[in-house]
């Protein structure tokens, strides 16, 4: 099931974040940690540190809305282990995370000649 359509752009948060946090503890982050405008419609991804929990925030034109999704017995594939703070996703990219596919697959190798 396709959730979001015409997605300007997605975020994904690289740190897990305390989900006690709601619409403005979550669009602090944004504007603060990720020195991102909150209003633009842009998907920002949140994730637990159990990984089992996602929250989307966006802006609708309207307000705030806040989109969350539990997993009962599996983990997200979370990208923990990257450089960034932040990085953005395809929309095709958010439903391979949604569906529990790993978003990054291999990150490429760099090698140097030693002549």
């Amino acid at each position: 099931m396709k959730m979001f359509v015409d997605v300007p752009k997605v975020f994904l948060h690289r740190d897990f974040v305390d989900f006690r946090k709601s619409i403005n503890g979550l669009v602090g982050i944004v504007e603060y940690e990720l020195t991102r405008d909150a209003y633009t419609g842009a998907l920002f991804v949140f994730c637990n540190k159990a990984k089992d929990k996602l929250k989307i925030l966006y802006w609708d034109k309207t307000g705030f809305a806040l989109w969350y999704k539990r997993l009962e017995k599996q983990k997200f594939k979370w990208p923990s282990k990257i450089s960034t703070q932040e990085f953005t996703l395809s929309s095709e990219q958010l439903q391979w995370l949604l569906s529990g596919y790993d978003v990054l697959g291999h990150e490429p190798l760099h090698y140097q000649s030693q002549i």
